[in-house]
């Protein structure tokens, strides 16, 4: 089980072995494509030249890391929210879990516990929280008990509905379709249809 996004393989690697760049992958994942979000962890370590450290990216010089983002090809839309939001995240991983990423999960009690501490993230609402919650355990073997519940129905072993359940092309398709039903079906509701 892992993830197998449509991004350099090195980058995919990364994801797999690297519990930070695995979660800054997700804290990224909104207004742009799975892709970006999840390939810029590897970019941010290149820019870095080492692997991503909680610690050091907490003390960054905030305006020093905007300007890592910023540099073209910019890692997020938002280069500046997003480097603030990123900073936010390590600086609660330093405090909570000694800057250890992989101790937000490492031992919950149940999903209901480990769902906690991931909404408990700067950026991380119930939906962003639940979906990381089916990736981990979907793609990386964190089942706590209730794992499944607590993701509502991101957790559903045959959903296709996140980054949580790309393992190829075809499901990234089937992923991307649906989406684009929710958007579609969110227009709808607005315009009263």
């Amino acid at each position: 089980m892992t993830l197998e996004l449509p991004i350099d393989p090195q980058a995919n690697r990364l994801l797999a072995r690297d519990p930070l760049a695995l979660l800054v992958g997700m804290v990224l994942d909104q207004q742009v494509s799975m892709e970006k979000a999840f390939s810029s962890p590897y970019v941010l370590a290149q820019r870095l030249g080492h692997d991503l450290d909680a610690r050091e990216l907490a003390g960054f010089d905030p305006e020093a890391l905007v300007a890592i983002f910023a540099q073209p090809p910019a890692l997020h839309r938002f280069p500046k929210a997003m480097a603030a939001r990123v900073q936010e995240v390590c600086r609660v991983l330093v405090e909570r879990y000694d800057g250890d990423a992989a101790r937000l999960w490492a031992d919950p009690a149940d999903g209901r516990e480990l769902l906690g501490r991931i909404t408990a993230l700067p950026g991380f609402g119930r939906q962003k929280a639940q979906i990381f919650l089916a990736l981990l355990g979907k793609r990386f073997g964190v089942q706590p008990p209730g794992w499944r519940e607590a993701a509502g129905h991101y957790g559903d072993p045959d959903a296709h509905r996140s980054v949580a359940d790309v393992t190829d092309a075809e499901s990234l398709r089937l992923v991307r379709e649906y989406k684009q039903q929710v958007k579609a079906a969110a227009k709808a509701s607005a315009r009263g249809d």
